[in-house]
């Protein structure tokens, strides 16, 4: 991702000259299990940060990057069809972890992130479960969810409602590093 989108994940979460967690990478898997068909794909293409003083993070996921699917028709269909991706290239999801992680003790803490959670042009309010891993200055989430398409205006077609699950599987796996200064 170019340099104009990190900085503007940076202010959109008042990063100052402090230490913080910056995406080094990451996977993020989507899957449609419907009944007619399962659609899988994944993407590496982030970027993001965690500010522990303030428990902020703000994570941008490069939508026209996901690959895996079934067929280039598939693939095709999504981009242009359903997430109209040259209208809405990005999705993101930008807000606070609300519950206590000591960022300077190793260990494994479950927490909940709320934010808005932006898809398809769409913001809608969420609280996602996940666990936080800190270990020798590094940081690792993970996290399983789901996301109902009508919730971010995504229409199915009556002809393909069989093959295309209402509700979309997301598995993540994000690994930071603890970083001081600006990101360049």
């Amino acid at each position: 991702m170019n340099k104009i989108v990190i900085f503007l994940v940076l202010v959109s979460i008042q990063v100052q000259a402090q230490k913080r967690f910056v995406l080094e990478t990451g996977k993020l898997n989507f899957t449609s299990n419907a009944v007619l068909e399962l659609i899988s794909a994944s993407t590496d293409k982030m970027v993001g940060v965690v500010d522990p003083v303030n428990n902020q993070f703000a994570f941008i996921i490069n939508i026209q990057s996901f690959k895996g699917f079934n067929s280039k028709l598939q693939q095709e269909h999504f981009n242009e069809k359903y997430m109209e991706t040259d209208k809405f290239y990005q999705a993101t999801f930008s807000g606070t972890l609300i519950d206590p992680i000591d960022y300077h003790k190793d260990g494994v803490y479950k927490t909940k992130a709320k934010g808005n959670l932006t898809i398809h042009g769409k913001k809608q309010s969420r609280i996602i479960s996940g666990t936080v891993t800190i270990s020798k200055g590094q940081m690792t989430i993970e996290s399983d969810f789901t996301v109902p398409l009508a919730d971010h205006d995504i229409a199915i077609p009556k002809i393909v409602e069989q093959k295309i699950a209402t509700e979309i599987f997301i598995k993540l796996k994000f690994f930071l590093k603890e970083k001081e200064g600006r990101v360049n």
